[in-house]
């Protein structure tokens, strides 16, 4: 078995088939979040068919890519920024708020912090609680806000616990921070996976409060890592100006450009998505929750945070365990707040959820 201290990303396949001497090509990633249906055939004939865009420049301005994200997310395109990932634009707004202190909800995301700590900020982490099920006790968390904080760091549905934030809770959040003078960030890139993500999605707040700026992406969604397209929204004007004259320009290709333009108008494929991931996530969230040896935290994403029940097995026995059978799941001990009785998986197609299951229950 490997030792404790050999952790896994979503994305280090080549690590494991370095270390476990597994083809990649062989491993299913039950770690990566991305969604089982792959590219969607619309997609990969469009943009087979359009090559030769990559022999001209993008619109420098983006507008009709804009155009399209902004009906897709039911805002204005005036407040949409495109960018190469969210990654790029999560950097570039960091680099211009400057944050000297920051607070980020924990268990989540490493990057939050990385892109603060380059930028000579430190971070504060609120933890969420297991008691509470991982669910933000907001009446607690606002009390813990203050003036010395000058930026919030949410992500919702909130990776690797699942669980997410409705907008009346994140709009009690905004008025605090409001009166705080406190900016926020919201990561949004499992939102389009959620059953309600009408009742969580923070796009509808921009029009209303300009301490905001919601970060989205195609990697997951649309299993697009490779794309590299992402997009914010924000109400505050002047940090979209700021942004925009920072970045630098045609950060996101031609085929990029096209696809994105597909993709949002993509429906069925959007829908065979939700169908999918709504199926199976109520389905095995039920049937861990059934079985002693776990605890499984109600999802709101395209993954589930499990806990071991049983004292002799920790979670680096069950990614040893799953990656000798070529799944690779996420051994949750270097988050935050979490220790090795922690894993996390991704919702794949329902045979690959069996077979994983089955692993995971056998004794």
């Amino acid at each position: 078995m490997i030792t404790p201290k050999e952790h896994f990303h979503g994305s280090d396949l080549e690590k494991i088939e370095a270390v476990y001497g597994i083809k990649k090509e062989d491993i299913t990633s039950f770690s990566a979040n991305v969604n089982p249906l792959g590219v969607s055939p619309l997609l990969r004939s469009t943009l087979a068919s359009h090559i030769d865009a990559i022999t001209s420049y993008p619109d420098r301005e983006y507008t009709s890519l804009r155009e399209c994200i902004a009906a897709y997310t039911g805002t204005d395109a005036s407040q949409v920024i495109v960018g190469n990932g969210s990654t790029e634009l999560i950097s570039l707004f960091i680099q211009i708020e400057h944050p000297k202190k920051a607070m980020i909800l924990g268990p989540t995301y490493s990057e939050y912090e990385r892109e603060i700590s380059l930028g000579g900020g430190t971070t504060l982490y609120y933890p969420l609680r297991e008691k509470d099920d991982f669910v933000l006790d907001v009446d607690d968390f606002t009390a813990h806000l203050n003036e010395s904080i000058d930026l919030l760091v949410l992500c919702n549905p909130n990776n690797p616990t699942s669980s997410c934030i409705n907008r009346t809770d994140m709009r009690r959040v905004l008025d605090i921070c409001k009166q705080y003078d406190i900016f926020v960030m919201v990561d949004e890139t499992y939102v389009e996976f959620a059953d309600n993500m009408d009742e969580i999605t923070a796009v509808p707040l921009t029009h209303y409060y300009n301490n905001i700026i919601i970060l989205r992406g195609t990697s997951k969604f649309f299993a697009a890592p490779g794309l590299r397209l992402g997009y914010a929204i924000s109400g505050n004007q002047d940090l979209i100006k700021s942004i925009n004259t920072r970045k630098n320009p045609w950060t996101i290709n031609s085929l990029a450009v096209i696809a994105g333009e597909l993709m949002f108008t993509d429906e069925e494929y959007i829908q065979q998505t939700k169908s999918l991931i709504s199926s199976e996530r109520a389905r095995i969230y039920e049937i861990f929750k059934n079985h002693p040896d776990f605890k499984p935290y109600k999802p709101s994403g395209n993954f589930m945070l499990l806990k071991i029940l049983r004292e002799d097995i920790t979670s680096a026995d069950l990614f040893d365990k799953a990656i000798r059978k070529n799944m690779m799941i996420r051994d949750c001990s270097t988050f935050p707040f979490l220790d090795n009785k922690y894993i996390r998986f991704c919702f794949m197609m329902p045979e690959m959820n069996d077979k994983l299951i089955d692993c995971l229950l056998s004794k």
